[in-house]
């Protein structure tokens, strides 16, 4: 893997659209509209947001972590946590939804995203088979 360029890794550029999907959707659905203190905040909707910005601002790091990392292992632990990080992302989503949001038209489009990311993530996964 190469670390040299990452805007040219299309999973990559994939991980930093769900993150500002992501961003734009929490800016406009929670009720605490500083995301400094969702997380102190007792709203579970600004809990779950708050757990959304931290997975989809950790995805694109771990991306970066895992190109520039020589070692096997650590590309693998990248891996696994991206994996993670996305299945809770889905999670988040239907958490919101039962939390009582309007606006299931953007979390479907947070969805859809999130559906075009893994893809990208399995061809990069795939294709680069961690050198």
């Amino acid at each position: 893997m190469s670390y040299s360029n990452l805007g040219a890794i299309p999973v990559y550029k994939k991980a930093l659209e769900l993150r500002e999907i992501s961003s734009a959707l929490g800016s406009y659905i929670s009720f605490s509209k500083d995301n400094v203190r969702l997380c102190t905040s007792n709203s579970l909707r600004d809990n779950i947001i708050d757990l959304l910005l931290t997975d989809s601002t950790a995805i694109p790091e771990q991306i970066a972590e895992a190109e520039k990392s020589q070692s096997y292992a650590q590309q693998l632990k990248s891996v696994n946590l991206i994996t993670i990080m996305v299945r809770n992302i889905n999670s988040y989503c239907t958490g919101l939804e039962k939390d009582g949001v309007q606006e299931k038209e953007y979390l479907n489009l947070l969805r859809n995203e999130l559906s075009s990311f893994r893809e990208s993530f399995k061809k990069w996964k795939d294709q680069d088979a961690f050198e």
